[in-house]
């Protein structure tokens, strides 16, 4: 059985973040991003109790333009481990359609764990004024597609 997609599963970006992150700085992205009318795929919103993790996590890959890769600290030591949000960046890294955002952590430290994330074009907290001006950047560019 085929449940019918509708306007509210397609989403302008899936936001890939570590699960220690999933109330501090993944949220607090999520927020600014929401604010500024930006539908994101989030798994803290997006994923019913008692419905498969797996499952929601291919669904919000399938409706979703693009995805935002928030790399942190925890999520360095996350994609090592191979977890959950490994397999969404391999989900991410098959298309050209994914944003790193590097947040109280660098690319070159990117580099060390994923070669493939570090080489797209991203953005860093440390080169803004904060998360905020990163949310607006990633806005402006997704809402214009």
């Amino acid at each position: 059985m085929r449940i019918a997609q509708t306007d509210n599963d397609r989403r302008d970006l899936f936001l890939c973040h570590a699960w220690d992150d999933r109330q501090s700085a993944a949220l607090d992205f999520y927020n600014l991003l929401s604010g500024l009318d930006v539908k994101v795929w989030f798994s803290e919103k997006d994923v019913p109790l008692g419905t498969s993790l797996l499952r929601q996590i291919d669904r919000g890959l399938r409706n979703s333009r693009a995805g935002v890769v928030l790399i942190t600290p925890a999520m360095l030591k996350s994609l090592n481990a191979e977890g959950i949000a490994d397999k969404e960046l391999s989900a991410l890294l098959a298309t050209d359609r994914v944003i790193p955002v590097a947040h109280g952590t660098t690319f070159e430290a990117l580099r060390d764990v994923s070669p493939l994330l570090a080489a797209r074009s991203g953005l860093t907290t440390s080169e803004y004024a904060s998360l905020d001006e990163v949310a607006t950047k990633i806005a402006d560019a997704v809402l214009l597609d």
